[in-house]
C-alpha cells in the first residue's frame, strides 16, 4: 500500500518524466515523403522558389534517426528554383526534386578519407550540354567531335566552384533533351548560380569526405512550402 506522500512523491517523478520527453517536430528528414532509400541524405531548402540563397545541410540516420552532421549557407539558381520535370535548360533555375548522387569530381585532388567515386578535371574535361550530341549531360574527355564547345562547359576553367563537386543525378539517367545538363553541388562562386547548388569552399570538402556510396546519399532540393516543398519529395 502507498502511503499518502510516497504518492505525491510518484506522481511528481511521473510529470518529470513526461516532461523529459522528445517535444517539437522531427527532423527535416523525418518530415519527407522519400529520402531516397540509404542512411545519408543532403538538404537544400530555400525559403520560396524566387529565393536564390539557403540552406544545404546533411543529415546521417543512426538507430533509425536521422542526424545533422553539419550545414551552410548555401546558393541557388540567379532566377530562383522550379520544379525540375518543368524545368528548361538555359534558365538559370535550380531543379527541384530528389537526386542521386553519382559521383564526385575536382580539379583539386579528392580530400583525405574520401569514399565516394573522384574524377580528376584535366585540360581536355568537357560537361557536354549540347542538345544535339550523343553525350548531353555527360563528362566527355575529350570533347566529343558532335559536342559544340559554346554549349558546354569546360570544366577547368572554372578554378574556384569547381575545386571540389558532387554530379547531382537531375535529368542524369534518361536525359530530357532542352530540361537541363550539368547540374552540380559545388563551390560559391561570386554570387547566384545559373542552376547547380552552391555552398563555401570548407563545407564542400567536408561533404565530399562525408559521402559514403554504401550508404546510398541522395539530395533533395526544395523549398520551406507550396508545391515544391522539399516535405513532399
Amino acid at each position: 500500500m502507498c502511503r499518502p506522500g510516497a504518492a505525491v512523491l510518484l506522481a511528481s517523478v511521473s510529470l518529470l518524466t513526461v516532461g523529459l520527453a522528445p517535444s517539437g517536430p522531427p527532423p527535416l528528414p523525418g518530415r519527407m515523403t522519400d529520402t531516397g532509400g540509404g542512411t545519408q541524405l543532403i538538404t537544400a531548402q530555400a525559403a520560396r522558389t524566387s529565393s536564390t540563397t539557403g540552406t544545404v545541410t546533411w543529415w546521417d540516420r543512426r538507430d533509425g534517426r536521422w542526424v545533422k552532421a553539419g550545414s551552410a549557407a548555401a546558393r541557388f539558381g540567379a532566377k530562383g528554383l522550379v520544379e525540375g520535370g518543368a524545368r528548361r535548360q538555359g534558365t538559370n533555375t535550380t531543379p527541384t526534386g530528389l537526386y542521386g548522387l553519382p559521383y564526385a569530381f575536382g580539379i583539386e585532388a579528392a580530400p583525405d578519407g574520401t569514399k565516394a567515386p573522384y574524377r580528376r578535371v584535366h585540360r581536355n574535361s568537357w560537361w557536354c550540354q549540347d542538345n544535339d550530341s550523343r553525350a548531353y549531360n555527360r563528362w566527355t574527355e575529350p570533347r566529343a567531335a558532335d559536342c559544340r564547345a559554346a554549349e558546354s562547359e569546360h570544366l577547368v576553367s572554372y578554378a574556384t566552384q569547381y575545386a571540389h563537386a558532387l554530379v547531382v543525378g537531375f535529368n542524369y539517367e534518361r536525359p530530357v533533351r532542352g530540361r537541363g545538363a550539368g547540374i552540380f553541388l559545388h563551390v560559391n562562386g561570386r554570387g547566384a548560380t545559373a542552376g547547380c547548388v552552391s555552398v563555401p569552399a570548407d563545407a564542400m570538402r567536408r561533404i565530399v569526405r562525408w559521402a559514403d556510396p554504401v550508404r546510398r546519399p541522395h539530395i533533395a532540393i526544395g523549398t520551406a512550402g507550396g508545391a515544391t516543398a522539399i516535405t513532399r519529395y
